[in-house]
């Protein structure tokens, strides 16, 4: 009798807390469970986002290994609008960038870069896109604008690539001293055994630099 008694105690308690909080308990359980279900759409769509854009990016690859430039700036375009949040969309417009450039559009191919700098995701992408168009800009002859670019953050191992193009920007303007110390610095910056040594020394020795001891 005592245990019935207990028990029905507990029971008491029980019902007048649920008359109290059943109602926010009922709203907590649905919000975690609309945000559950929320969560696993999102990757869902995620996934199924990242499996078309790869599809369309083997399609931008085909046509930039056929040269048809013009199908691969169309594919791009569709890149942007339908897959924009992934990782396939820099991808794409560089590859688009390279293709246009290759056919002499030059503000095709800027266009592209800048896409990927002002909507790309992750800062490779974004740094390869910047030195890419100061490229652009140097066949421009736009080389204050080129090494505006230029004077963005950069991550520790596009360093040298930065210096080397600054150094391409400052023999353009005549600055001569200014570009020694650039390549200098792409040297310095390259890894011993990376072939592209070879050829920021030869620019260095164009301009009249010192080499740069290795290590």
């Amino acid at each position: 009798m005592a245990y019935d008694l207990e028990e029905q105690e507990q029971l008491a308690t029980l019902k007048a807390w649920w008359a109290r909080y059943g109602n926010l308990v009922s709203w907590l359980l649905a919000a975690a469970l609309a945000a559950y279900a929320g969560w696993s759409g999102w990757k869902y769509y995620q996934r199924d986002q990242s499996a078309k854009g790869a599809v369309l990016y083997e399609e931008i690859v085909k046509a930039a290994e056929a040269k048809d430039a013009a199908k691969v700036g169309r594919a791009a375009a569709d890149m942007k609008d339908k897959f924009g949040g992934t990782l396939y969309a820099p991808m794409g417009a560089l590859l688009a960038a390279r293709s246009a450039y290759e056919a002499g559009d030059l503000k095709g191919a800027k266009a592209q870069l800048q896409w990927v700098i002002d909507h790309g995701r992750g800062d490779e992408f974004k740094s390869l896109a910047r030195i890419r168009l100061a490229g652009v800009l140097l066949d421009e002859k736009a080389f204050d604008e080129g090494l505006k670019v230029l004077a963005a953050d950069f991550p520790d191992q596009f360093a040298a690539l930065v210096a080397d193009r600054r150094g391409d920007l400052l023999v353009a303007q005549d600055k001569i001293e200014e570009a020694r110390a650039a390549y200098k610095t792409a040297l310095e910056k390259t890894e011993i055994k990376n072939p592209a040594r070879q050829l920021i020394q030869l620019k260095l020795d164009a301009i009249g630099g010192a080499p740069v001891q290795a290590g």
